[in-house]
């Protein structure tokens, strides 16, 4: 485990932590690294969760089908990022997902009654851990909001921009990359991918944008009256 020290202290749930203190602070949390291979089930819908994952290598995808088998992906988790929390911290609540692998990858299981009870001597990292981890709930609960705000648009290409603009705004600039593919991209907005293409090349036609595969430039003036 000592070699993933240097990565742990980059993520957000050790933010503040001295890269020292993560080895004990790791046993005491009853850490565990499982590798996955590409399209294993990583968490069914419907099971219960009592454990944090913290990706350590490739990439997830979070995904949810309608009652006609339909599958909207909700979103993708890569190295870094951590999921279940919320579901973990409830510990009664079903999943309402599943997680899939995209890739090989390698996840960091950490058990959420670990983290909530505080350790005997009532460390400050341990505090700081804490803290951390609300600070994670909180921001998971605004890019919800972001995506209720996304497919909530009553018309593809008004799903479409609102979301191209927000990402607009998260790069600082009116080029950029997005995370999807086509078909994930319209997974995500819940519209039909034939539409949506329809859109984009409408939207190229007009000049309100330009994209190759996953690249985007929005005109300055569409994203100036955006603003």
């Amino acid at each position: 485990m000592n070699d993933l020290l240097p990565f742990l202290a980059q993520v957000s749930l050790f933010k503040g932590i001295e890269t020292e203190e993560l080895p004990k602070m790791l046993n005491r949390l009853n850490a565990r690294k499982v590798s996955y291979k590409k399209n294993d089930v990583i968490l069914r819908e419907g099971q219960s969760v009592h454990s944090v994952g913290i990706m350590l290598s490739g990439k997830v995808k979070v995904v949810k089908e309608d009652f006609k088998g339909n599958t909207n992906v909700m979103t993708f988790i890569e190295p870094g990022a951590m999921f279940a929390e919320a579901y973990a911290c409830t510990q009664t609540a079903n999943l309402p997902f599943t997680v899939l692998s995209v890739m090989e990858t390698k996840i960091l299981w950490i058990d959420y009654r670990k983290i909530i009870s505080t350790c005997t001597s009532a460390c400050e990292s341990h505090e700081k851990l804490i803290e951390n981890m609300m600070k994670a709930l909180a921001s998971k609960s605004i890019l919800l909001n972001q995506k209720i705000e996304h497919i909530s648009k009553r018309t593809t290409q008004e799903k479409l921009l609102t979301y191209l603009f927000d990402q607009s705004k998260k790069s600082g600039s009116n080029e950029f990359e997005i995370p999807f593919s086509r078909q994930e991209l319209a997974d995500y907005l819940c519209v039909d991918r034939s539409a949506m293409s329809n859109e984009l090349c409408k939207l190229q036609r007009e000049g309100v944008l330009n994209f190759h595969l996953n690249h985007f430039k929005l005109s300055k003036s569409s994203s100036e009256a955006q603003l």
